[in-house]
């Protein structure tokens, strides 16, 4: 795969993240959209929000949408702040003057009903299981019954382009296994809440919020500090979006505070890794991209 591109853009957000300023600005009280992924919205934004409102009478409305909307809505100016769990898409002019700010480290956790007696996967079981070739938990160590696979629907969602690259190394691979084809991470994480023989993949910050179990991969479970120090393998950054070369003093001032030794704070206490904590993953992800290429089946 070419990852020139994703390298720039993290190397670049790293740089931003040092040497960003950790001062807010006084400006006259008014109101920001931010639209797009919901898995960031549930990892930061909510407290962030009501963290920057409570310092500077700035609200902030929080729409969901998924992360192409994230992307995409702030390139073309619709909304002022986008969230979103992927990178552009080359080829796709929508997403061209989207500009991505990465404040945050999330990770993709496997979910299981909350019965399921399985407690660990390995990376190629669940490369397999996407591919249809582990089709019983019974070969997982589990009962003897199908395993029900949940996936996003289409290739630009954040977390199906992003299981995608990490697992498979090929973004437009299908997934053939596939039980139930959904539209977000929240019908996908409900489903598996009801169903005993479900599995799918989604964001860590959403899952740990759902009564589901949250399977170990390859022995060790997607916690904040297994996320922080890479010893989980699938993780991936959470971006803010703003619209390339346009002047908007309050956006910049929220990514600013976002950004800040006290928005970083904010971050640390919903739960969630800030940017700037875990940089050494920006050079670990190499490591997830060869790991995808040459595992077998």
């Amino acid at each position: 795969m070419k990852n020139s591109r994703f390298w720039i853009s993290l190397l670049a957000g790293s740089l931003l993240t040092i040497f960003a300023s950790g001062a807010v600005s006084a400006k006259e009280p008014t109101a920001l959209l931010w639209a797009g992924c919901g898995i960031s919205k549930k990892a930061f934004m909510a407290e962030l929000a009501a963290a920057y409102e409570k310092k500077t009478g700035i609200h902030i409305t929080l729409k969901g949408g998924g992360a192409t909307r994230g992307i995409r809505s702030a390139a073309a100016g619709k909304i002022d702040i986008g969230g979103a769990c992927r990178i552009t898409i080359d080829g796709h002019p929508e997403e061209r003057l989207a500009e991505q700010i990465p404040v945050a480290w999330d990770a993709l956790a496997v979910i299981v009903h909350k019965d399921n007696p399985v407690d660990n996967i390995t990376f190629k079981q669940l490369k397999r299981i996407y591919l249809g070739k582990i089709t019983n938990w019974k070969q997982l160590g589990g009962r003897d019954a199908p395993i029900e696979l949940y996936v996003r629907k289409g290739f630009n969602s954040g977390v199906g382009r992003t299981l995608r690259e990490l697992v498979f190394a090929d973004y437009e691979v299908r997934f053939p296994a596939a039980r139930f084809v959904v539209k977000s991470s929240g019908p996908l994480e409900k489903g598996i809440v009801k169903n005993p023989n479900g599995l799918g993949v989604t964001g860590i910050s959403s899952a740990k919020r759902r009564a589901v179990k949250i399977l170990k991969l390859e022995g060790h479970e997607p916690s904040y500090a297994n996320i922080k120090n890479g010893s989980y393998l699938l993780y991936r950054p959470l971006y803010l979006v703003r619209k390339r070369g346009a002047e908007n003093p309050a956006v910049d001032d929220f990514i600013r505070f976002a950004l800040s030794k006290e928005g970083k704070e904010v971050i640390r206490r919903a739960g969630t890794v800030p940017y700037s904590d875990a940089l050494v993953l920006v050079m670990k992800q190499l490591e997830q991209y060869k790991r995808a290429s040459a595992l077998g089946l």
